[in-house]
């Protein structure tokens, strides 16, 4: 393998991506690498895996719908997370009942 050339055709990637964040689907690898995943990655990143052949660009359907399913799953982790904080504090019914009394004194 000409290294010269790999890295060049790196390059040529790399300057064809216009986000700095490029979304990959990936291929089917002989080492177990799985068909149609897709992941967010730097564009120097996915340069590589495409130049190797690890992935290709997820087409603009697939990258919308990653980018929802992504959105959908922040809100609710943040949401699980709010949740979570909430504090509940018990009160005896007796002392309700004694907090009506004095209100109404």
């Amino acid at each position: 393998m000409n290294l010269k050339t790999y890295y060049q055709k790196i390059r040529d990637i790399e300057q064809t991506i216009i986000e700095p964040y490029a979304v990959l689907e990936s291929n089917e690898t002989t080492d177990g690498g799985k068909e149609g995943l897709l992941t967010e990655v730097p564009r120097q990143l996915a340069a590589k895996m495409i130049a190797d052949g690890r992935a290709r660009l997820a087409p603009e359907h697939a990258i919308r719908h990653f980018h929802e399913h992504n959105s959908a799953a922040k809100r609710t982790a943040e949401q699980e997370a709010i949740t979570s904080q909430m504090r509940m504090m018990s009160v005896p019914a007796a002392d309700i009942l004694k907090t009506k009394r004095s209100a109404k004194e």
